[in-house]
């Protein structure tokens, strides 16, 4: 047996009855709706609760991550765009012109990540706008989070049910 063939009995191709996509599925959308504009949300908690050092702290990080996350969008905005146009536009022809159950895989994790990224860009430029208080900070956070699950949820159920049917069909005709 061939190291070829260990890897694909390791990782099996077919990503939609493989329990490591569904694994991968949970933990980016868990870990998405976490890191709400690279901020903890856990932070934005405390910071309501505590106050003191810990808003100070969070008003600190965002001013930071909103800025940072602007500067990337502002510099190479454009040539992000182009690559992510082209990597989706490919794996949607891939997966779903040519029957490519993986590249279907990554596309239905991929694609919705650029929604959220919008929905990110989008507070990050309303909160460069305003004054940094914690009820603002907090306010946007909280509905930036709210919108990240929603796509989440509406993602997860796509992914969901088309594997259900990638693995009905393919165990009908195989």
């Amino acid at each position: 047996m061939n190291w070829y063939t260990s890897i694909f009995e390791l990782i099996d191709m077919r990503s939609f009855s493989n329990l490591w996509y569904w694994i991968v599925l949970a933990v980016v959308w868990s870990s998405t709706s976490h890191w709400v504009m690279g901020v903890p949300y856990d932070l934005v908690i405390r910071a309501r609760r505590v106050g003191g050092q810990v808003e100070s702290d969070l008003l600190d990080i965002v001013r930071i991550q909103t800025n940072r996350m602007l500067n990337i969008v502002d510099m190479s905005g454009t040539l992000l765009l182009a690559i992510v146009c082209f990597v989706s536009t490919g794996l949607g022809t891939l997966g779903f012109f040519y029957g490519v159950e993986f590249a279907q895989a990554v596309f239905l994790l991929m694609f919705p990540m650029t929604f959220v990224t919008l929905v990110n860009i989008f507070h990050a430029r309303r909160l460069r706008r305003q004054e940094l208080t914690l009820e603002r900070v907090a306010k946007t956070l909280s509905r930036c989070r709210l919108y990240t699950q929603i796509i989440g949820m509406i993602s997860v159920l796509v992914t969901a049910l088309w594997g259900m049917y990638q693995n009905i069909s393919i165990g009908v005709l195989g």
